[in-house]
């Protein structure tokens, strides 16, 4: 395995909300999402803060990337476990493509504040 492919990750998913009607609601119910680990991705700092005097700056947004030939099963909303941190997708998985086959998957992370 390549080192720059030695993260891993756990993707939490959770269902959506039903209200009192049975229906189904745009909010999730983080208590009964399953969590599944990924192993051999790449995660990068994707955009930050910049630093104002002695304070540092902070990394807000990351890149997840996939090794060639590898799917990232992800959606929106999804929350992803990393380092410590609590992130969520932002957006749709880009699927990569190369003559009509799968060379890579990326995604955008933004931490998730509160």
């Amino acid at each position: 395995m390549s080192i720059l492919f030695a993260q891993s990750v756990v993707i939490l998913r959770a269902p959506f909300l039903v209200d009192r009607y049975g229906n189904e609601t745009s909010e999730r119910d983080w208590s009964r999402a399953s969590r599944r680990t990924v192993r051999a991705l790449s995660l990068q700092p994707d955009s930050s803060t910049e630093a104002d005097g002695d304070r540092p700056s902070v990394v807000s947004g990351w890149r997840v990337t996939t090794r060639r030939g590898t799917d990232l099963d992800l959606i929106p909303g999804d929350r992803v476990e990393f380092d410590g941190r609590l992130l969520e997708t932002d957006g749709l998985v880009a699927r990569w493509t190369v003559r009509g086959r799968l060379h890579h998957a990326e995604a955008r992370l933004v931490e998730v504040v509160g």
